[in-house]
């Protein structure tokens, strides 16, 4: 718990880039030994405040006081030199390096001397013990980090962080891609680490996590800090009225629809290098979701329909009829869209504009009949009509999508398999680092799209989200299907024990 000495306090923070104002006087006190939340939509300005804390942004106005003393953060440096340590939502390592070379990336160890050279010794050493109090096998300090998932990925990144023997640690979604008993060593390492003495700054749109985990939150927006309350003796509701200004009827506005024909069907499909042959279909009428641990092989089963990766056999049907599936490109010509969970290795352009990236699944859909020209005008014009629809902040069509923040890019992902009007939509952690607000209105597009008469599958590693939504649960377990639930037998426990092999 806190010890109520203030590390840091900000003041006046103000930022903007041209006409976009995204932070307007901020105001932020953060205790030793707290962990203080920042909540607050897409767009409010939660990661800009953090990037003008780490350096990567300079601020407009306003000063920033360390343990009471006012400082400059021009960049990086600065910052890890009064002891920040950051974990962001998007990874920062390289794949082809081992876990410990990346745990000293850019501050890797020597043997000192007038001839020194890199101490690899010392270095997996201690990269072992860091990943022993993250609860990770120290063995995985001399594995290649590509052949680790996302989830082990993003403990080495918390590993990398504490290297720096920091006093204040940002944690930026740092559970969105772990599994439960990974979730649950961040949290008792969370524990440790404030019991210590340092504070944590936690962004996270996980209500339950918050609770379990927070001090104090922070709610931001629109650019401006609107409220700091005390995380025990208030309550999700009134968090969220001041998130978005206004109460949410809902948190997951399920829609029933009569069951109809078949839709989806896969049959016998295997995964390359699994051996288990994966049967399952989806009928009109219905949402089906997919649940499991990392690593269970959700992910890895739709990369195999969409053909991202290659398949040893089995059959597809969109409608009753089977589709011949060996790329991408025949993937989206039979009707199928896959939200990837990776929008920005692989959702989306990211040095080219909004409307761009929303017209690029479906540009013969933008071509000229007669000259076959593509209309630009035509897709300025959709892809207006898209942000309107799914509240894009910044709504500027011509702004790259690599200033977005994560959520609105998720946002500018989905709008762009809309344009294709599939007839099966995949989506695969499709709220990963969504707030609240903008959780409903995805939810609300899924019944929007089996109302239309979609096929609807959604991979999601949020267990209330999954009950919440889903009319139908396919649990997998190392690359199996290993139970099909109904809403009436689905609950945390059966989905956990199908999970888990139990």
């Amino acid at each position: 718990m806190a010890d109520n000495r203030q590390l840091l306090a900000i003041k006046g923070i103000k930022k903007s880039f041209s006409n976009n104002h995204v932070l307007k006087g901020i105001d932020l006190e953060v205790n030793a030994g707290e962990v203080h939340v920042l909540l607050g939509e897409n767009g409010a300005g939660k990661s800009t405040l953090i990037k003008i804390l780490t350096g990567a942004y300079e601020k407009d106005a306003g000063e920033v006081y360390w343990e009471n003393q006012l400082v400059s953060i021009n960049n990086p440096v600065d910052s890890m030199k009064l002891g920040i340590a950051t974990i962001y939502q998007e990874l920062n390592v390289i794949p082809q390096l081992k876990v410990y070379e990346n745990i000293f990336l850019g501050r890797e160890l020597k043997t000192g001397g007038k001839n020194s050279l890199l101490d690899h010794k010392s270095m997996r050493e201690k990269a072992k013990e860091y990943l022993i109090m993250l609860g990770q096998d120290p063995s995985l300090a001399d594995a290649e980090l590509s052949e680790l998932g996302m989830g082990q990925q993003q403990l080495v990144e918390i590993a990398k962080a504490l290297t720096l023997d920091a006093k204040l640690l940002i944690m930026d979604e740092p559970t969105s891609s772990l599994s439960g008993s990974e979730v649950e060593q961040l949290y008792s390492t969370v524990e440790n680490l404030t019991q210590k003495g340092m504070a944590i700054v936690f962004i996270s749109h996980r209500l339950e996590e918050i609770k379990r985990i927070g001090d104090r939150i922070t709610i931001l927006r629109d650019g401006f800090k609107i409220e700091t309350l005390p995380v025990k003796t208030t309550s999700t509701d009134h968090w969220i009225e001041l998130m978005v200004g206004r109460s949410l009827d809902e948190k997951y506005p399920k829609q029933n629809f009569q069951l109809g024909k078949e839709g989806f069907r896969v049959d016998g499909l295997k995964v390359k290098g699994s051996p288990h042959a994966l049967s399952f279909q989806v009928n009109h009428g219905e949402i089906v979701g997919f649940s499991g641990l990392v690593g269970a092989g959700r992910t890895e089963l739709a990369r195999a329909i969409f053909a991202a990766d290659p398949n040893d056999g089995g059959k597809i049907f969109v409608e009753g009829k089977e589709v011949k599936i060996r790329s991408p490109r025949d993937a989206i010509n039979a009707g199928i869209a896959f939200i990837t969970e990776d929008r920005k290795s692989e959702g989306l352009l990211l040095d080219q504009p909004l409307d761009f990236n929303m017209a690029l699944a479906n540009m013969k859909g933008f071509q000229s009949k007669t000259s076959k020209l593509i209309n630009l005008q035509r897709i300025k014009e959709v892809a207006k009509s898209y942000i309107r629809e799914l509240q894009v902040r910044p709504s500027d069509i011509e702004l790259n999508a690599r200033k977005l923040s994560g959520g609105n890019q998720q946002k500018v992902v989905i709008a762009k398999w809309l344009e294709t009007k599939a007839k099966v939509f995949i989506f695969d952690e499709p709220t990963r680092g969504i707030d609240v607000g903008a959780k409903v209105e995805v939810y609300r597009l899924m019944n929007q799209l089996v109302e239309q008469g979609a096929t609807v599958l959604m991979i999601s590693s949020d267990l209330p989200e999954i009950l919440g939504m889903c009319d139908r649960i396919i649990v997998m377990s190392e690359g199996e299907i290993t139970a099909n639930l109904g809403r009436t037998e689905a609950t945390q426990e059966n989905i956990m024990k199908a999970a888990t092999g139990g």
